[in-house]
């Protein structure tokens, strides 16, 4: 049986290691959601970071809810392994800042004392959109979600990652111990600034006097992050031990592209990652973040559903389809539309780039998995834009088609009759909705239209542009064979 990966000697020299002494790293990061992003994007660009900038920034990452990942990393004494595939071939990198992890629920006062340490200067995370406890009708604190009530009902013993976050940074105040900078890396909009209000909105219903040191003392930096991450397979596990000779039960794999922008506002230091090719920091990030919230998540989520509903795995099997490939360029220069110019960017060439990679051959990203959640990921890549375009005299025919696509995939049965789960926070509102409804483009568009919270007036009130999604569905609920537009 092959070794363990838990040291750097004996790897085999198709591996690369890291750059830089592992042994003088001290924990500066603590990092929540250790999950696949994590592992092929913060990480590596960190341990890039070491190695041209030098540094100290060892990382300790803290698992919220499960605890595999967790598991395997300590096992393995924070090494692992990223897979880059291309059509070139697949390399292996050992990425090594990773020091120790944490499962909460197992020791959630361990995780608490890390977080008022005042050696841990980042806080950062990667725990999904829902995860947040938002509101997306109001972009606030959902009061209904279910972190949110129990850490208001008992604030010195959180569940949920806001309620993590305030309780270390009021324990920090307390010992007057510097603030650390909360860092959100998820797919969210405006990331740092949506982290600060629910922050401060969840300290204002219990602690004036924290709210006010919070809002003075604290920065939030938004970030924007890019990287195709898959879930990881047997294939990768095969791949890793191949590669390094060792087995790695915490491997990735990703794709060569790689892209970080930051604002730069810390307080207490960071890491040189300004110093990676492909890491910016930035004074604002919005632009980057809308260019590729718009262009490339909402492509992705187009090909997803259309993919899914069609009997496609994977993206770059529907990238296979001269038609929807086109469909997805097509979509890319309408949301490019809605844009202002971004700094340094040719959007006509981001856009050929981004088909590239989505044809990527080496990369294998499950429609199903991009398809989860889409109630969370909806507004900001595609209804946002969708009430610009419209409101600036486009047809927003596009967003029409994702919009019909998102409700035949919502209707959770394909037209052979197999049934799949509808991975998403509201699956039983969305149900509910269209149960005892004829199975029909506008009886099911007329009842998802009315999900409350998740379509804007805009859109609902455009009787046009609802009719074209209304149509739209028809098409695709009498043939799965996803005829072209």
């Amino acid at each position: 049986m092959t070794e363990r990966l838990q040291t750097l000697t004996g790897l085999a020299p198709t591996a690369k290691l890291p750059a830089y002494d592992r042994s003088r790293l001290k924990s500066g990061i603590l990092h929540l959601g250790p999950g696949a992003f994590f592992r092929a994007h913060f990480a590596p660009f960190t341990d890039a970071a070491l190695a041209v900038g030098g540094g100290d920034w060892g990382i300790e990452v803290a698992s919220l809810r499960t605890a595999d990942v967790a598991d395997h990393l300590n096992e393995q004494n924070g090494l692992y392994t990223m897979l880059i595939r291309d059509t070139s071939g697949t390399t292996a990198q050992v990425i090594g800042p990773v020091l120790r992890a944490h499962v909460a629920t197992r020791d959630p006062a361990g995780l608490l004392a890390r977080l008022e340490d005042p050696d841990i200067r980042i806080v950062s995370m990667t725990v999904t959109e829902k995860a947040y406890g938002f509101d997306p009708a109001t972009g606030g604190l959902d009061l209904k979600h279910p972190d949110i009530v129990a850490d208001l009902a008992n604030r010195h013993a959180p569940r949920g990652v806001i309620g993590y976050l305030v309780e270390g940074l009021a324990r920090r105040r307390q010992k007057g111990i510097l603030p650390f900078t909360p860092l959100s890396c998820d797919n969210l909009p405006s990331n740092g600034a949506v982290l600060k209000r629910l922050v401060l909105e969840f300290t204002s219903r219990i602690d004036p006097d924290l709210h006010r040191w919070i809002e003075t003392n604290v920065p939030f930096p938004s970030t924007m992050v890019d990287r195709i991450t898959p879930a990881s397979t047997d294939a990768t596990y095969a791949d890793a031990e191949r590669l390094t000779g060792r087995t790695d039960m915490a491997a990735i794999e990703t794709e060569p592209f790689t892209q970080w922008v930051i604002e730069d506002h810390f307080v207490n230091g960071r890491p040189a990652w300004e110093k990676i090719h492909g890491g910016l920091m930035v004074e604002e990030v919005s632009a980057y973040e809308k260019m590729k919230l718009r262009m490339l998540n909402g492509a992705h989520s187009l090909l997803a559903y259309l993919g899914y509903i069609g009997g496609y795995e994977f993206i770059r099997d529907v990238m296979d389809d001269a038609g929807l490939a086109a469909l997805a360029y097509r979509h890319m220069h309408a949301a490019a539309r809605t844009l202002d110019a971004v700094p340094g960017i040719n959007l006509d060439d981001y856009a050929s780039e981004l088909i590239a990679r989505f044809a990527n051959k080496a990369i294998a990203h499950r429609t199903y998995q991009i398809a989860m959640d889409g109630t969370q990921k909806l507004p900001q890549r595609l209804l946002e834009p969708a009430c610009e375009a419209l409101a600036h005299g486009d047809r927003a025919e596009t967003y029409a088609i994702a919009v019909a696509a998102w409700m035949r995939y919502a209707i959770g049965e394909r037209g052979n009759g197999e049934r799949y789960e509808l991975r998403d926070p509201r699956a039983a509102e969305i149900a509910a909705l269209i149960a005892d409804v004829p199975r029909t483009g506008p009886a099911i568009s007329a009842a998802l239209f009315t999900l409350p919270g998740l379509f804007p007036t805009a859109l609902t009130g455009h009787r046009a542009w609802t009719q074209d999604v209304s149509d739209k569905l028809e098409i695709l609920i009498q043939d799965d064979r996803l005829p072209l537009f």
